[in-house]
Order: structure tokens, then sequence, then C-alpha cells
């Protein structure tokens, strides 16, 4: 079992940046692939920026958030981090950390579906 639990989420103005933390405890972690997800009331939780340790390291980011977000990890702090800045309106949500060490099979990093521990979320809204 991974617990995750989400903080650093807040509101701030259009171009402002956030700093999400996601502190992991449980298994050794380390070794899942890991992921940012985010989900506005009505629409599909997507995937953000996710890390894949096997076989060898891998990132995946949004479309939309590319050159603007940055994730990352600190195997000593158990914790990983969702570095946002440029932030738009349309990055409002809530943001859910994941962690997976299922098969991934031919999945996406950014698929939901190869992540089965969730965070309970921390919200981010930006104004404009």
């Amino acid at each position: 079992q991974v617990q995750l639990v989400e903080s650093g989420g807040g509101s701030v103005q259009a171009g402002g940046s956030l700093r999400l933390s996601c502190a992991a405890s449980g298994n050794t972690y380390s070794n899942y692939r890991m992921g940012w997800f985010r989900q506005v009331p009505g629409k599909e939780r997507e995937g953000v920026a996710a890390i894949d340790k096997f076989p060898a390291t891998t990132y995946a980011y949004h479309d939309s958030v590319k050159g603007r977000f940055t994730i990352s990890q600190d195997n000593a702090k158990n914790t990983l981090y969702l570095e946002m800045s440029s932030l738009k309106p349309e990055d409002t949500a809530m943001y859910y950390c994941a962690a997976g060490n299922s098969p991934r099979g031919g999945w996406s990093l950014l698929r939901p579906v190869i992540y089965n521990y969730w965070g309970q979320g921390t919200q981010v809204t930006v104004s404009s």
C-alpha cells in the first residue's frame, strides 16, 4: 500500500506560480511510476505530468502544460513535486497525485488506468 497526501494548492492570478507537493508513505514508492492529474466538475480526470522509471526514466507532459509545468521527485524526502508557472485560468482544477506499479501495457503515462494509488487532491484556482 502507498499513501499519498497532496499540498500546495491555492488561489493565484493568471501568470502566477505554485508548487504542489505529494508526500508518499508505505511501500517503496520510489520504484513506482508517479503522476499528477487534474479534474474539473463534469469532465474526465486528465493526466498533467508523469514519471516512469522502467525500463528507463521517462517523463510525460500534457501538451497544454509543456514548458510551464515541471514534475520532479525527491526520493530522500519521499515527495513528488509539480512546479507550475505561467498559470492560466484553464489550469483551474482539483489536482491529484497518483502512484502505480501495475503493468503499463501500451498505455500512455498520462492515462489514469495505470495508476492504482491516489491522493485526496488539492485545489488550484487561477483567476484572470
